[in-house]
């Protein structure tokens, strides 16, 4: 852009802004057009306006959408609400003998994972069961979505923020792999039983330390109708420690199902029965319920470290409880929408799609987010800044500022996509002034946005 332009730009933009000279600075040395960005700092307790540019400005919000899912989701739910999965049978217990099905009905915990499962083998064997003659029912309904794995958002559909959302989730929807180099061969073996996708290893021990591409298998990943099948190839180094792969590699109620097959043999309880997806039968009988933690520890793991499925499981919760089962994004973007709404949060444009703010259609306002932040604070108080991402100590946030004089004193959700870096949430000022800061960068080269928003949280940290 002709640098005579990019200024007049620059300017027009800033008049209809209020910044403080410093932010204007940073804006203006970085070469940052300002319809890239939007900006809102107010003090929190007084109210005071610090900064506003562009604030009432639809933005992409990215993994910053997450602020809104997790809050409607603490105002619907409590703060102490946990999510049940329902173990029943079918038929009758005869001496330690189970004639009919083990039934699982499931609600979407997405925090369940193997070891709960081993828990499960060990309550039932605690019953006296020795023996189930029918299948496992697994009782998925209270969601209905969509039977893929992987959304598919970009070319790396196995990656962890790329799963789907299930009634019956299991490990996050990951599959774990066990790599055990030997000094003649690398060995890998599917963790805990899991049948539910294909493992082809194809991989050589050499020698040589565990460097570089030696400590590292090549990976290539097969489409199949219902899973993925991994291949592992390449050379190995002996000398490596065993380690671990885990990726989105099939449904995960059939990892469900072999792992707690697994665990159920493992605990002297013979099942060789299959899996069938069926609803609950009307006269099924409880054995126990399993309860995850409290709501305000899944939301805490959800923000801090962006967990994308944790937020779509939660979008689809609210939405179910507010307007019935199954759950669906429909209702779901209703519920978030008139659960904000009923507080007057929302201002202008806002669609979050799916909860996790990976989307392209997401918009929302730097306002609305602001007033999300401030309503949270007020609301839960500590509980919601600690559920941010603390600025140098941990979640996304952990290696951002770790040298920082803003280490410790910036609790924040950050969101990033191809071409946004947003950040929104408190800075803690002198004197324990605190800070309600929403920071969007909408544009290509986002470094630039990180960059800005570095130093204004750092110049807030310092600000007389």
């Amino acid at each position: 852009m002709n640098k005579k332009i990019f200024i007049l730009i620059s300017l027009f933009s800033l008049l209809n802004a209020t910044l403080p000279q410093a932010i204007k600075d940073f804006i203006y040395k970085d070469k940052i057009k300002t319809s890239n960005i939007a900006i809102l700092i107010n003090n929190e307790e007084s109210g005071e306006s610090i900064a506003t540019l562009n604030e009432r400005v639809s933005f992409n919000p990215a993994s910053v959408a997450k602020v809104a899912t997790s809050y409607a989701a603490l105002l619907e739910l409590g703060k102490n609400f946990r999510w049940p999965t329902q173990v029943y049978y079918s038929g009758k217990v005869k001496r330690g003998v189970l004639e009919g099905d083990l039934i699982i009905k499931a609600y979407g915990d997405p925090t369940l994972t193997s070891r709960n499962l081993r828990q499960f083998a060990k309550r039932l064997a605690s019953y006296g069961i020795k023996e189930i003659k029918g299948d496992m029912i697994i009782d998925r309904s209270f969601f209905h979505t969509s039977n893929q794995i992987s959304s598919g958002f970009d070319k790396n559909f196995v990656s962890k923020y790329n799963a789907m959302p299930d009634a019956m989730m299991l490990n996050e929807h990951l599959n774990a792999i066990k790599i055990v180099p030997k000094p003649n061969k690398i060995e890998a073996y599917r963790v805990g039983g899991d049948k539910s996708f294909k493992l082809i290893n194809n991989m050589k021990a050499v020698a040589g330390s565990c460097k570089g591409n030696r400590a590292w298998p090549k990976m290539r990943f097969i489409k199949e109708p219902s899973s993925v099948t991994i291949v592992l190839e390449g050379g190995v180094s002996s000398k490596c420690k065993p380690f671990a792969i885990s990726k989105v590699l099939s449904r995960s109620y059939m990892s469900f199902y072999y792992i707690l097959k697994n665990y159920l043999n493992k605990e002297g309880i013979k099942f060789d029965g299959g899996v069938r997806l069926e609803e609950t039968p009307e006269d099924a009988k409880l054995f126990f319920t399993h309860y995850s933690r409290p709501l305000i520890n899944i939301v805490a793991k959800t923000l801090k470290e962006s967990n994308n499925l944790y937020a779509r499981h939660l979008f689809l919760l609210i939405g179910a409880h507010r307007y019935g089962a199954p759950a669906t994004l429909s209702k779901g973007q209703l519920a978030l929408k008139e659960i904000l709404g009923e507080r007057g949060l929302i201002e202008g444009e806002f669609l979050i799609v799916n909860g996790s703010g990976l989307s392209r259609k997401a918009r929302v306002n730097a306002v609305t987010i602001a007033k999300i932040n401030k309503d949270a604070y007020q609301t839960f108080g500590y509980d919601w800044l600690k559920s941010l991402s603390i600025a140098g100590v941990d979640g996304t946030l952990k290696r951002r500022f770790k040298n920082s004089v803003a280490k410790n004193k910036a609790f924040m959700k950050t969101g990033t996509l191809k071409k946004a870096k947003n950040i929104a949430g408190f800075v803690e000022g002198k004197n324990g002034v605190l800070y309600n800061v929403v920071i969007f960068y909408n544009g290509a080269r986002i470094w630039l946005g990180k960059d800005l928003q570095d130093k204004i949280i750092n110049w807030l940290v310092k600000r007389d």
